[in-house]
């Protein structure tokens, strides 16, 4: 009986390794390391670096946009607009959360996020990481999405350089498979 079970574990496991070695090879999700506290503590990022609270970075599984659109809340991973590396020292692939949608007017006050002139709820933003920013409001172009990370005093995000277009978003943070302590599955905070 106990054989029975350890082989069914063993075959379960590796039929799921196999179907997440298959979805990365055809390209169906994407695998992310958190390089930055900006995400925290939503996503960490390992120490020593800057305002990172865990000793391992997380590594994260992006679902790849092949239609739809991100939601509000959802936290995606894209390829940086050009400017980002000039504002931010670095470029590439960033992850971070999606909080104005195409053709909506964004604002920044003292820190809390508004769109359309009503606060965003953000409970994912814990009040000793906001900064105490004032932004006067912009209109998001069609096709364009504001991202922000968790920790907002610091992100490096679309209030530095400008929104994200659609065709740069690759995909939608659905899991964090390391470290094993931080395993989850659905979207995170």
């Amino acid at each position: 009986m106990l054989r029975r079970l350890l082989v069914g574990a063993v075959v379960l496991v590796a039929g799921v390794v196999g179907g997440i070695v298959l979805a990365v090879a055809v390209g169906i999700v994407r695998l992310y390391r958190v390089p930055s506290a900006a995400m925290e503590p939503t996503l960490h990022c390992g120490r020593p670096g800057f305002g990172c609270e865990a000793g391992t970075s997380d590594r994260v599984v992006a679902l790849r946009y092949f239609s739809g659109d991100p939601d509000r809340g959802d936290v995606v991973a894209f390829r940086t607009p050009p400017l980002a590396e000039s504002r931010c020292g670095a470029g590439g692939v960033f992850v971070k959360r999606v909080v104005g949608l195409p053709g909506e007017r964004w604002e920044e006050r003292n820190g809390v996020v508004y769109v359309g002139g009503e606060r965003l709820g953000e409970p994912y933003v814990a009040p000793a990481r906001r900064d105490r920013r004032t932004i006067a409001p912009l209109t998001i172009e069609p096709g364009h999405y504001f991202v922000m990370g968790d920790n907002r005093s610091s992100s490096c995000d679309s209030r530095e350089w400008g929104t994200v277009p659609k065709e740069n978003l690759i995909g939608k943070v659905f899991a964090t498979y390391w470290p094993p302590d931080r395993l989850a599955l659905g979207r995170p905070g």
